[in-house]
């Protein structure tokens, strides 16, 4: 089997994890969004906001490169349950938390204005991707973190996921760009995004990094053969069932139930890489074709390229002319020697000087 850890690695940087340029924007971004909610906030005397924890993929660093920039930020606000309060000193309903945080990111620069989903508030920005940032209240009892969502305040433990990822990730035999399991998140998410039609059709980002961390199988020497057996496992786990749980939070589904199209649309689409991927085990497969193989697995030509720029660089230099032409010539004769005509007898003894 053609040994291609270096190629899918080179993938991973070049093609699917954020150029860090890309990823400073982002934050600028969340971060202007955090002044202007403070400021807005403060100043139409409206409760601020205790401390803002972001999320998601956003927060375990696994986004993904995305041609048509459809980026989801999540970024969550925390209130104090004691400061939610109307002027007549009721608590505010979820519905209100969210238009107050919504009416105080609006933002005349804005070409679509910020609004209120199910469970978050949304803003748009040019380019295509946009920051959702959930509202939360701080239980005064217990210290139970509660989402605004269309249910009413519902118990959520979001900002525990990122703890949950960093303890996962610990699974990595490495411990560099990023560690080993996390690059094959990113992976496994840009499979999901490598063609455009799938998108509204395949499982969520936090599924699929929920699936790999159960099924995960690290390789510290051979990245292609971990990403390869990480697929094949989470391909039989959803042979056996499409329902996939929280990570933190017991018993809660994130599927929809025992005929999850979702799930059953990536499992359908890992089994078709599995495929594509089974001329590795020839033994008469060469790196072409195992590249060949990867360019299907992701609907890209990077791994083909991969042969041709490598074998350019393998192959010898050219000479160069003016040094050829040189050797090329016949010897030259130094001007005033002679050369004797019989046997030159050495006027010191034999032996070493």
């Amino acid at each position: 089997m053609p040994n291609c850890s270096d190629d899918v690695l080179a993938f991973h940087d070049d093609e699917v994890t954020l150029p860090q340029a890309q990823r400073n924007a982002m934050k600028d971004r969340r971060n202007a969004n955090r002044d202007r909610l403070k400021d807005h906030l403060n100043r139409d005397g409206k409760p601020m906001p205790y401390v803002f924890v972001k999320q998601g993929s956003y927060a375990m660093l696994t986004m993904v490169q995305d041609p048509d920039n459809d980026y989801d930020i999540d970024d969550g606000v925390y209130f104090t349950q004691a400061s939610l309060k109307r002027k007549d000193g009721t608590e505010m309903s979820p519905t209100e938390v969210k238009q107050m945080v919504c009416t105080a990111l609006q933002d005349d620069r804005f070409e679509t204005k910020p609004q209120v989903k199910r469970s978050c508030v949304r803003i748009y920005y040019q380019g295509g991707y946009h920051v959702d940032m959930p509202v939360y209240r701080i239980r005064t009892s217990d210290g139970q973190y509660e989402l605004a969502d269309d249910n009413g305040w519902t118990v959520s433990r979001a900002a525990d996921v990122e703890d949950w990822f960093d303890q996962e990730n610990e699974k990595s035999p490495d411990r560099n760009n990023g560690w080993q399991f996390r690059r094959l998140v990113r992976c496994l998410k840009k499979f999901a995004r490598s063609r455009k039609e799938w998108k509204d059709q395949i499982a969520s980002g936090f599924i699929i990094t929920k699936l790999a961390a159960d099924w995960y199988v690290p390789n510290k020497d051979r990245e292609d053969l971990a990403l390869r057996d990480t697929i094949r496992k989470i391909y039989n786990r959803l042979c056996v069932s499409p329902q996939v749980y929280h990570p933190i939070t017991n018993n809660l589904e994130i599927t929809k139930g025992p005929a999850d199209s979702t799930t059953t649309f990536l499992r359908d689409k890992l089994r078709q890489a599995l495929v594509d991927l089974a001329v590795l085990d020839s033994v008469t497969c060469t790196r072409k074709q195992a590249l060949a193989a990867w360019d299907k697995v992701f609907g890209t030509d990077y791994f083909s390229k991969r042969l041709d720029v490598l074998a350019a660089k393998s192959a010898p230099p050219l000479p160069n002319r003016a040094g050829a032409e040189t050797l090329l010539r016949p010897a030259a004769v130094a001007s005033g020697l002679t050369f004797p005509n019989r046997p030159v007898v050495p006027n010191k003894p034999a032996g070493f000087a």
